[in-house]
């Protein structure tokens, strides 16, 4: 298999999640399209990521199972990794729109990271990795 395409990410709200992604993370709106039933394909990538990059398939919760997820889709644990070309910049930016921050940075010997919480509270890495 040459990449992972999609990883779908359990969401309250269309637009809230897309408001979040593109504007607090600065990712772009790859795709949002109207199924007819009341359900939309709605993609976001990172910004830069191309095409062919990995992205998140933003998917309204459907039933109590699914919306009890929302949030909790990794247990607690940081179940996404945002790696960066500059890490003061990108923290910088996202604690300026308003991403909550569980810590403060801190640099490991694999590199610069910082872990956040999505508006749903799923657990991220924001890491530039070591040269």
């Amino acid at each position: 298999m040459p990449a992972l395409a999609l990883v779908t990410l359990v969401v309250r709200d269309y637009d809230e999640a897309v408001d979040f992604y593109t504007r607090a993370l600065g990712f772009e709106l790859a795709e949002d399209t109207d199924r007819g039933d009341g359900t939309r394909w709605v993609v976001v990538r990172p910004r830069g990521a191309g095409a062919h990059g990995t992205g998140l398939l933003l998917a309204r919760a459907k039933g109590e199972a699914q919306a009890a997820a929302v949030g909790a889709q990794t247990g607690g644990r940081v179940g996404f990794f945002l790696h960066t070309d500059d890490f003061a910049r990108d923290h910088a930016r996202m604690t300026a729109a308003g991403v909550r921050f569980l810590e403060e940075p801190r640099h490991e010997p694999y590199g610069s990271v910082a872990v956040f919480e999505d508006l749903y509270g799923n657990r991220w890495d924001l890491l530039q990795p070591a040269a």
